[in-house]
């Protein structure tokens, strides 16, 4: 199954930083067995829409890490929300609510959670941590999640 990362950032996009953000979650997702591309983009809304739509046409699952917070370039929430067609709030609420036990700073966390025709699309932060510990909340649905999308019998739902 093909598994998408979007990795939002001017430094990485400039060459000025390296992607730790998204080297984690790539190697997370190919640990479950997922086809990774990635993608890096500058903090550009319609860079950003433009990844994320592309992507959604092709993956099943669409990662991004980067501009959720509150910077005046932080605009990931703003591009996703163009290319959802429905949201999945509870995603981001969970993976945020973990963030916050952890550290008062989660509360500065904007990312959002939705689908768009078969994928799902999750907005996740730009540091190596809070990538790794919001992958990790959203990891045991997963497989439940995308089998739905994909319209494939499960205990909820059968065919």
């Amino acid at each position: 199954m093909k598994a998408a990362v979007v990795t939002v950032s001017d430094g990485v996009s400039q060459g000025t930083r390296e992607d730790e953000s998204g080297e984690v979650l790539a190697q997370l997702l190919a640990g479950e067995g997922y086809d990774v591309e990635r993608r890096i983009v500058p903090d550009e809304r319609d860079a950003v829409v433009e990844a994320i739509a592309e992507l959604a046409d092709e993956a099943a699952l669409v990662l991004t890490t980067g501009g959720t917070g509150l910077g005046p370039r932080d605009i990931t929430p703003e591009a996703t929300v163009e290319v959802l067609e429905r949201g999945a709030p509870g995603i981001a609420e969970a993976i945020r609510a973990d963030s916050v036990a952890k550290t008062p700073h989660g509360l500065l966390s904007r990312g959002i959670a939705g689908i768009r025709g078969r994928t799902l699309i999750v907005n996740l932060p730009g540091s190596p941590g809070g990538c790794r510990d919001g992958f990790e909340v959203l990891r045991p649905a997963l497989g439940h999640a995308l089998a739905l999308l994909a319209g494939e019998a499960t205990a909820h739902r059968q065919t």
